[in-house]
């Protein structure tokens, strides 16, 4: 008994003792991530947190009660925090609940679906508690797109020069003739026509038959010259919670890769193929953080034609310098360097952290798994155009594509790459990627690879509507 006696009172002891070390972990950090498509919200703890969640509808706000925390001055920094700009929080408010238990309530700007969870230490952080708010009505991407597209046409008509080079690569579209536009004017007449005008303009719109020639007796509208919009999908690797490699001077890839896609879709908005108006569109466009499968998801909605990934390279040693360019590889990789990097490059999911448990992820990660051999094929040939024009402005890292399996490659029918425009370990390499004039010149060169590649492989014929 008396054994069992000190048995019992040594176990109160321990309960007792996790007890206090639950209310009294400590607050790392607070950080608030606001973007387009969701805004997320992080506390870091130095041991784990528990969180009962509790969603008002009218009007919207978020309540958790967050267990094993007193009120903390960290958590008050959270309501400095939100920007007047956010598109989904308009306030938050945090108080002591209960002995150990913290309320906070996050006052939304629009019905959301709010994702509670929690993320195990992983590199540089520990504990995290997360909440993403993601609108109840997803924005259509591709609606998105072709929107902007219209209004960047509206604003520069008549202000575009009617110059072009010999192959039709560099050619601003001409003032008054926005082949997009008139494709959706046309969409919107179906929908807002009479029955009987209706029937008049499908049957004006059957312009170009399978034997290439007018089949409409009347002559051809003037969207059936083309409706094809060449769409980029742009890639800025790692953002938010994941700040991709570091430099010795404290350069982040996820914001050095932001600026060179701005940069890029800078160039890509401007220049036209064949006479069809080229559109960027990016997975991220800000700071924030996109899973890998959701990349690869954004840029099949939108029916992307090129997938380009821009990271920027880093290794144990400040010695490595150079640019790659990878592709996918289905079986092994080509060299140990490229899996690893894979492997590295792969790994962004958790540091960024990623809701395993939300209920279409297994969906969304099944599409990494019907990659094919055309694919692969145009996308070592895409590689190939922008190794050879990054070799122009930089040092390469290997003179060839390399392959590998990234994850955020293996979209089925789109040719995509990953390029690593410099390792930022290095100190040389890293002043150069916070240049803006290096920044320059990597966007140029990716624009003539981009331009050399359809130069040889024409898009394919699609059709891009509202």
């Amino acid at each position: 008994m008396k054994r069992r006696g000190v048995l019992q009172a040594g176990g109160i002891v321990l309960l007792l003792g996790a007890g206090q070390i639950a209310r009294g972990a400590g607050i790392v950090a607070v950080r608030l991530w606001p973007a387009p498509d969701y805004t997320r919200v992080t506390i870091e703890s130095d041991s784990p947190l528990k969180a009962r969640q509790f969603f008002v509808a009218s009007p919207p706000r978020l309540a958790v009660d967050i267990e094993g925390i007193d009120l903390d001055p960290a958590l008050r920094e959270l309501v400095a925090q939100v920007k007047s700009d956010d598109p989904f929080i308009s306030g938050i408010r945090v108080g002591q609940n209960a002995p150990g238990v913290v309320r906070m309530v996050v006052d939304l700007k629009q019905a959301a679906l709010p994702q509670v969870f929690t993320l195990a230490p992983v590199a540089a952080y520990q504990h995290r508690l997360v909440f993403d708010l993601y609108p109840a009505q997803a924005a259509d991407p591709l609606e998105a797109l072709i929107a902007e597209r219209l209004k960047d046409a509206s604003r520069s008509a008549g202000a575009r020069s009617a110059a072009s080079d010999a192959v039709g690569l560099s050619r601003p579209a001409e003032p008054g003739t926005d082949p997009l536009g008139e494709l959706i004017a046309r969409q919107t007449e179906r929908t807002t026509a009479p029955p009987d005008a209706t029937k008049s303009i499908a049957k004006n719109d059957q312009t170009v038959g399978a034997n290439g020639k007018n089949d409409a007796k009347k002559g051809p509208a003037p969207a059936a010259r083309t409706d094809r919009l060449i769409i980029i999908a742009l890639d800025p690797g790692h953002g938010g919670e994941d700040p991709g490699a570091v430099g010795p001077g404290g350069t982040r890839e996820k914001d050095v890769v932001l600026k060179v896609a701005h940069l890029l879709r800078d160039r890509i908005n401007a220049t036209t193929v064949n006479g069809n108006p080229m559109r960027a569109f990016l997975t991220r466009d800000a700071d924030f953080f996109v899973p890998l499968q959701v990349r690869v998801q954004k840029a099949r909605r939108v029916q992307a034609d090129l997938f380009v990934s821009i990271h920027a390279d880093a290794f144990f040693t400040p010695s490595a310098r150079g640019a790659s360019v990878f592709a996918l590889s289905q079986g092994a990789a080509s060299s140990s360097a490229a899996r690893w990097m894979a492997d590295k490059e792969n790994k962004a999911d958790l540091i960024g952290g990623l809701n395993v448990k939300a209920k279409d992820a297994q969906v969304q990660r099944a599409l990494l798994d019907m990659s094919t051999t055309a694919q692969i094929n145009d996308s070592l040939k895409l590689g190939a155009a922008m190794l050879g024009e990054i070799g122009n402005v930089g040092r390469l890292h290997k003179p060839r594509v390399e392959q590998a399996g990234f994850a955020v490659l293996k979209a089925p029918d789109i040719p995509s790459v990953l390029v690593e425009t410099a390792f930022i370990s290095n100190p040389e390499e890293e002043a150069a990627l916070r240049s803006e004039t290096y920044q320059v010149q990597l966007a140029d060169a990716l624009m003539r690879g981009i331009q050399g590649y359809f130069a040889k492989n024409p898009p394919l014929a699609r059709s891009r509507s509202t």
